[in-house]
């Protein structure tokens, strides 16, 4: 009978050494006369279990060396069945005895349901796992335990500590992969504590540990944390690698410290540390990131004059510094050498290169390159899309754009926040209304969240077309909404209601700012002085220009324009001049705009002769006369001076 049913039990197993198993570890119980699994236990459907004692359950007499034998011979859905009765010593001591085959301790851990478990417990599952050849398993087991918050980092620490102690594992891997495991879910803080505490045991993190941290650390910005961190490493005579190396060359260039980044470079050298094409691929970067191209060449042939070869990161690099300075010519010659070397140019490079052409306004070189891109196999991108869409809008090619955004969608590629806005930003642009909030509500049917700049230009459309309620309707509910506010959004609705002429709301505003600590700049103060231009109070709008120096804040040329424009109408020609010559005593030169509006005021006065001279001057500057400066002379005058008469365009 008993032979019988073990074979329910085991199958695999001949009748001997079934019987030799249910012998020794079921039938050793004292209180048992009899005892034949239980069929839910055993997937049977007729054995059953009878004892002296009838509310004893099966998984009651489940010992360690049963469940090791079930383990061995993949009885999961046996293991699986009782898994919630199984008591912590029970799984550990099945877990110590499977450390030497932690692939099945790993199977084991799955089937009895791992975040059901003690800290305790999981640990040591952790500790086991961490023996085999691949770190992922224990790191994901490692991440489900700090996420479910089951202890914090310390305990959870403490507990591997016994488990290493238990398994005898010599090695700081479990520390180690701790400390990534925090790093990779961005709780680097943590990870550093792990750090200190493994230091106060005498224990040295590996090189790549401390990297990994280091390495988190410029990911979130926090570049004083990676100094802090490996002067602890200098300290500890942790030994840096070229990876250490490169990373902290990046910190440097991050903190624009691009000097001492060169510097280092020198220092890894002196440690007998070979700089490779990394290292100086990230101060290629930094350099042309922040537009200093020539830097960027002096750091290219210390490269070359070590023998290291160029990629196509280093060429991608140059291109995008070259595009950055408007040295458009430099950056296609460039491009043109990096394929010459048999590099392959990547989307983000052709991007680049569209970016600075739709910037400059060469819409044919950039469609060019996209045309390019898809010759040579390389797809373009979301991204390719949306700078092309873009330039387009700028030029107001508004049934090309349509068409580019169709073609976009017919390649599969689909539409992100950023394409939204630009289609949104491009219709308010073009001032219409209806379009702008059908591609609104369409991202929100598509599951994405409006933007602050998404916002902003609604706002600004409905301001243009002068639908000033609904535009502050929309600016109240963008604010119940806890969407973030800026200074942006808040000139776009102030011009608005200057345009419409409710200067009242237009300062309610102004006062709104300063409660939300939202700092007002020129645009802001420049669309409150033109406000009160409009409606002639001059005098208002030069307090308001005060106001602005007093809040530190630096009118431009626009704000002296604004003011000479609004004198030169009333035609008090005296304080036109003095702004003017207030303009010229900080350093602005006045405009074609400056001019005009002089002009302007001193035919309105009947100064013709003024107003030549003017013109004169103008030219004498460079500055060429426009349609507006010809009408306000030949309405002022009705004729013009034959020795400027040259000067006119047409």
């Amino acid at each position: 009978m008993i032979r019988d049913s073990s074979k329910a039990l085991f199958p695999s197993f001949n009748n001997m050494k079934a019987h030799k198993v249910l012998s020794s570890q079921i039938l050793k119980r004292k209180k048992l006369k009899t005892v034949i699994p239980h069929s839910s236990a055993l997937c049977s459907s007729t054995s059953q279990l009878v004892t002296s004692d009838q509310s004893q359950t099966a998984s009651s007499q489940i010992s360690p060396e049963l469940l090791i034998e079930s383990v061995r011979s993949s009885q999961w859905h046996f293991i699986k069945h009782q898994s919630s009765d199984l008591n912590p010593s029970v799984i550990s001591t099945v877990l110590l005895n499977l450390h030497k085959t932690p692939e099945l301790a790993l199977q084991f851990t799955s089937h009895i349901e791992f975040q059901r478990l003690d800290v305790k417990t999981r640990c040591l599952a952790i500790a086991v796992a961490s023996r085999l050849p691949s770190p992922k398993p224990t790191l994901q087991l490692l991440k489900q335990t700090i996420y479910s918050d089951i202890a914090s980092v310390t305990v959870i620490f403490d507990e591997l500590a016994l488990a290493r102690d238990r398994l005898g594992i010599s090695t700081t891997i479990l520390f180690d992969l701790l400390i990534r495991a925090c790093c990779e879910m961005k709780r680097v803080d943590e990870g550093l504590e792990c750090f200190y505490m493994m230091k106060d045991k005498g224990l040295i993190p590996k090189i790549e540990t401390c990297n990994d941290m280091l390495s988190t650390f410029l990911k979130l910005n926090r570049t004083e944390s990676a100094w802090v961190l490996y002067a602890e490493m200098f300290k500890m005579r942790i030994k840096s690698s070229i990876y250490t190396f490169n990373i902290m060359i990046n910190v440097l260039c991050k903190e624009g410290k691009l000097k001492k980044a060169k510097e280092f470079v020198n220092f890894m050298e002196n440690l007998a540390v070979k700089p490779n094409v990394v290292t100086y691929n990230t101060l290629i970067h930094a350099y042309c990131s922040r537009g200093r191209v020539e830097g960027a060449r002096l750091v290219l042939n210390a490269m070359r004059s070590k023998g290291i070869e160029l990629d196509s990161y280093t060429y991608s690099s140059l291109i995008s510094g070259m595009c950055k300075e408007k040295r458009l010519e430099e950056a296609s010659e460039m491009f043109e050498k990096m394929k010459e070397m048999g590099l392959v140019p990547s989307a983000i490079t052709y991007n680049t290169l569209i970016d600075g052409y739709c910037n400059y306004g060469d819409l044919e070189k950039a469609f060019g390159y996209r045309d390019e891109m898809v010759e040579r196999g390389i797809l373009p991108t979301v991204s390719t899309y949306n700078l092309l869409v873009h330039a387009l809008f700028m030029e107001c090619k508004m049934g090309q754009a349509d068409d580019l955004v169709k073609e976009m969608r017919e390649k599969g590629l689909v539409a992100d926040e950023i394409t939204y806005n630009i289609l949104i930003n491009g219709y308010s642009r073009c001032g219409n209304v209806k379009k702008a909030f059908s591609f609104h509500d369409e991202m929100l049917t598509k599951g994405i969240q409006p933007t602050q700049v998404t916002y902003t230009s609604l706002i600004f459309v409905l301001s243009r077309r002068n639908r000033m309620k609904e535009a502050d309707d929309l600016f109240e509910k963008i604010m119940s909404k806890g969407v973030a506010v800026d200074v942006v959004m808040f000139n776009a609705l102030i011009d608005g209601h200057c345009a419409n002429g409710n200067m009242e709301r237009a300062f309610s505003l102004l006062k709104k700012m300063d409660k939300l600590n939202v700092s007002p700049d020129d645009v802001t103060y420049n669309t409150l002085m033109q406000g009160h231009c409009r409606k002639g109070r001059v005098e208002e709008a030069r307090e308001l220009l005060d106001e602005m120096k007093r809040r530190g804040i630096k009118p431009d040329h626009v704000s002296y324009n604004i003011l000479i424009s609004g004198y030169s109408r009333k035609g008090e020609m005296k304080d036109a001049l003095r702004v003017r010559d207030e303009m010229l005593s900080i350093g602005f030169n006045p405009t074609l705009l400056t001019y005009n509006a002089l002009i302007q005021g001193f035919c309105k006065n009947q100064e013709g002769d003024l107003a030549e001279d003017l013109l004169k001057e103008m030219v004498s500057k460079g500055i060429t006369p426009d349609d507006s400066t010809y009408l306000s002379l030949i309405e002022g005058m009705g004729t013009i001076d034959h020795s400027v008469e040259s000067c006119n365009p047409c």
